[in-house]
């Protein structure tokens, strides 16, 4: 074999190389792409599921808040429809929003700024949730207690909220932080994942 037959060789060999090196890169990039979006993919269903919840239980309240009928009753039945319609959908919003990050399309650097950014909302909006999720249980039982026993808490109270009260909110808390520890652990996972990449 001459030089130029050895040189030939070397050349295809490079060639081949190079190719084999860009297939695995593409090939890896769509792995971590995989595993990002999955990452986000159960989250996204219970998010759903909790949001349909919530949209039946503004559709009740809203078909039938004619039973409310005192200012104050009102007053937290248009509050908990509000929270009912709005908290679900910022959560969906941003939730889909960073779940729909592509990272092979951008920079890597670019890949991890929009990710940031969309973490930072995404947690923003769950801690948010949890102070307004106390809110709502006091509007929940007010509301709930009229449409359904046709009975309004403020005037009649009964002795039963004076013990569940405090219970659902020790509840509503331990519920509340540890699916906030649960949204931390997942974006603190896909940053590592995308963080590999570099």
């Amino acid at each position: 074999m001459n030089i130029d037959e050895m040189q030939a060789v070397w050349q295809q060999m490079d060639k081949d190389l190079k190719k084999q090196k860009k297939i695995t890169n593409t090939l890896v990039m769509k792995m971590t792409q995989e595993r990002y979006k999955n990452k986000f993919g159960k989250l996204a269903t219970y998010e759903t599921l909790g949001a349909l919840v919530c949209f039946v239980a503004a559709i009740v309240i809203v078909f039938n808040f004619g039973k409310l009928n005192t200012w104050y009753l009102a007053l937290c039945g248009v509050l908990l429809t509000v929270y009912f319609v709005t908290l679900p959908a910022l959560v969906l919003k941003y939730l889909y929003a960073i779940k729909a990050i592509n990272i092979d399309v951008a920079s890597y650097a670019v890949t991890l700024k929009k990710y940031l950014k969309a973490k930072n909302k995404l947690l923003l909006v769950q801690q948010l949730g949890i102070y307004l999720n106390f809110v709502a249980l006091l509007l929940v039982i007010p509301v709930f207690s009229k449409l359904y026993k046709n009975k309004d808490v403020f005037i009649t109270p009964n002795t039963t909220w004076f013990w569940l009260v405090p219970v659902l909110v020790v509840l509503l808390l331990v519920v509340s932080k540890w699916g906030y520890n649960c949204y931390v652990k997942i974006t603190s996972s896909a940053e590592n994942l995308l963080k590999e990449l570099e």
